[in-house]
């Protein structure tokens, strides 16, 4: 009788199921990615990125044209791009900036950005809420933007240098893997990019871990409906038009609970289509996590000096 370990069935059955899921994945990334990539192309070229089936938001084999709207959505009164941003804002901005601009929401209207602080954008294209956001911290701040199309940070790069703007960078990655140490920013913003992810958990968790203790979000993303199903959402929207991949409200909340955040609000704010809305995300990461309790408590077990660590007999 042989003594070597024969695979259970099902643990191959799992691994073939993971390497499956992995491949699909980097499918929908690479789809992504290349979407994105031909908008900024588009944007470079003095072309509006909506004009030709980029962006997000639309009916599944739909393009980007005004007969594409949602139901809730005009050509007066926008869903998506440069025009949920006020005359002011836009006046603020390179031409290509806004050409390039495809997200749902305007997430540094409501992300109360104050001098000083430092700020990440998680997926920011042609730079446009990046150079919002360095001019409302000011020159002691700074806005960071992450991104993973070298066409989109090659256009948000000439976009800062046209605009003067000297307190930003734009660095490549993933939002699953944001390349920036623990606790460096104060605020973390997004424009329609959560929903793009194939790993939202990780995009959480990873919020949670660049924010300083007391540091918050305001993301403007699409979010589904309670009643809506995965596959109900699919039928509504592709992956990389931002429908399929949308979260529910309580699949956002409860990843924000799991990821430590408190405050959280989900609010709805136009209907892109039947049970999917473009909404804004708040929520807040403790002032004192279970680190920083401890820390205080036994400041001597982090490092802060022999002066601080107690001495026997007192």
């Amino acid at each position: 009788m042989s003594s070597h370990p024969t695979s259970h069935p099902n643990h191959a059955s799992a691994a073939a199921d993971q390497v499956h899921a992995a491949a699909d994945a980097a499918v929908l990334r690479e789809q992504v990615r290349e979407r994105y990539a031909a908008a900024a192309r588009q944007a470079a070229g003095g072309t509006q990125a909506t004009d030709s089936g980029c962006g997000c938001g639309q009916p599944a084999g739909c393009g980007c044209a005004t007969s594409c709207c949602g139901p809730g959505e005009t050509v007066d009164a926008p869903a998506w791009g440069p025009g949920l941003y006020t005359p002011g804002e836009q006046g603020e901005l390179p031409e290509t900036a806004l050409l390039a601009s495809l997200g749902c929401g305007n997430p540094t209207a409501v992300a109360d950005l104050h001098e000083g602080e430092t700020v990440l954008d998680l997926g920011s294209g042609g730079g446009i809420d990046v150079l919002l956001s360095a001019r409302r911290v000011g020159s002691t701040g700074k806005a960071y933007g992450l991104d993973m199309t070298e066409e989109m940070l090659a256009l948000a790069r000439r976009n800062a240098a046209e605009a003067g703007t000297t307190n930003v960078e734009f660095l490549k990655g993933h939002i699953e893997q944001i390349p920036l140490p623990a606790e460096t920013v104060d605020v973390v913003i997004s424009n329609c990019v959560v929903n793009l992810s194939v790993d939202k958990p990780a995009v959480l968790a990873e919020l949670a871990r660049v924010l300083k203790p007391g540091g918050r979000i305001g993301i403007s993303d699409v979010v589904a409906e309670d009643r809506l199903a995965p596959d109900e959402r699919a039928e509504r929207g592709s992956y990389v038009g931002c429908i399929a991949g949308a979260l529910s409200t309580t699949e956002y909340q409860q990843g924000l609970v799991a990821a430590g955040f408190e405050q959280i609000e989900v609010t709805f704010t136009h209907e892109v289509a039947d049970g999917l809305h473009n909404a804004i995300i708040k929520a807040t990461k403790p002032a004192t996590t279970a680190a920083t309790a401890a820390a205080e408590r036994c400041p001597w077990q982090t490092g802060r000096g022999a002066a601080d660590s107690p001495t026997e007999g007192t």
